[in-house]
């Protein structure tokens, strides 16, 4: 019998997957993890105003969603002080990451990203057939001037930066992001990826007037509804068009829709996260430096702490705790991949970290 008559695209790929979720890991295990801090969810959960609404929405799943996303629009519209024609929401950034190369890219398109950069965007843009030209990260963070030079150097059709950065964690100022987007190459889309802006205060202000910006938002990280999946790109109203040539219309999820609604509207539980994800970082870094390692500056909800070795110890690491029960996570390029990196996690589950760091780590660097 003969098999599928595959596209030669498709035919090329690799069968994979960018990351291997902790389920697939438990499973491997034959045991579930302690504690699940490698993620980055947030482990604080959603607002309970947006529990109960999706608890109420439940009733009402025999109803499509609504594929124009008008009331979640219309509130977020109010909230950023935008209009609605400015955004487009989808499931989650991955979902609008996998839109937005679909509409740009196409076989041999160049695209330009960090080494070691969120790699879902990557899978999304080989998927298309795009060639990714990767450049270093700078003093653990992506460098906007080496982005926009190699996107000049390639003629590169997409850039994409993520700021707040995942996985080092670090973030530019307004200003750098101001001046990456005043030195873009022509024809060249920059996506910004601000999954993590919730917990920065001071981002660079949205002045959606450029034709060929988006920024992508979530409610998946300090929203705490990362398996709800929605998120949002904020752009030039042309631009958000034409994400309705190919996006799915009926792809959202109605509880989803409303639960995130509810969450927008209750900013007190929002500031409660912040504060939290703020005292479990500290926490994390005294763990690290307890052990004489160090964690590195952090804007987001995970801490990524140096190992002070390389990705050998690193990886080691990352073992040792799973055979603890503690789920982290760590990059995947060089030199980054020296570090591990751990989200924030409630009082219990950071003493289990505490609990098992230090003898996860004599057995790493035994191992090592």
């Amino acid at each position: 019998m003969a098999d599928p008559r595959y596209t030669d695209l498709v035919q090329s790929l690799p069968a994979t997957v960018p990351f291997v979720g902790p389920e697939a890991q438990e499973r491997a295990m034959g045991q579930g993890f302690r504690v699940r801090l490698g993620a980055n969810e947030s482990v604080f959960g959603p607002s309970p105003d947006a529990v109960r609404a999706m608890a109420t929405a439940a009733g009402d799943q025999w109803m499509y969603a609504d594929p124009e996303s008008h009331d979640l629009k219309a509130a977020l519209a109010d909230h950023l002080d935008v209009t609605p024609a400015h955004i487009v929401v989808g499931e989650g950034i991955d979902g609008l990451l996998g839109l937005l190369v679909r509409l740009l890219i196409g076989p041999g398109d160049a695209v330009v990203t960090s080494a070691g950069a969120y790699p879902t965007f990557n899978y999304h843009v080989v998927g298309f057939g795009g060639v990714i030209h990767a450049v270093p990260y700078v003093d653990d963070m992506e460098d906007p001037e080496s982005l926009v030079a190699k996107a000049r150097d390639v003629d590169a059709k997409l850039i994409y930066i993520a700021n707040p950065d995942n996985p080092m964690g670090g973030v530019h100022g307004p200003d750098v992001i101001a001046e990456m987007i005043a030195g873009l190459p022509e024809g060249a889309v920059l996506c910004l990826d601000e999954a993590y802006g919730d917990f920065v205060d001071d981002l660079l202000p949205l002045e959606l007037t450029h034709p060929r910006v988006i920024r992508m938002r979530t409610f998946s990280k300090a929203y705490g509804m990362a398996g709800a999946r929605v998120g949002y790109g904020l752009a030039h109203p042309d631009f958000v068009r034409a994400f309705d040539k190919v996006r799915n219309h009926f792809g959202m999820n109605r509880a989803s829709q409303i639960g995130a609604l509810a969450a927008l509207q209750d900013q007190i539980w929002l500031g409660h996260v912040k504060r939290d994800v703020a005292i479990a970082r500290d926490r994390i870094g005294a763990i690290a430096a307890a052990h004489g390692l160090r964690a590195l500056p952090s804007a987001t909800n995970f801490v990524t702490v140096d190992m002070g070795g390389d990705g050998d110890l690193a990886r080691a690491m990352v073992a040792a705790l799973g055979k603890r029960g503690v789920f982290v996570r760590m990059p995947f390029v060089a030199p980054q991949d020296r570090c591990i990196r751990i989200s924030a996690g409630r009082p219990a589950q950071l003493d289990v970290l505490e609990e098992v760091f230090g003898a996860a780590l004599a057995e790493a660097q035994a191992a090592k």
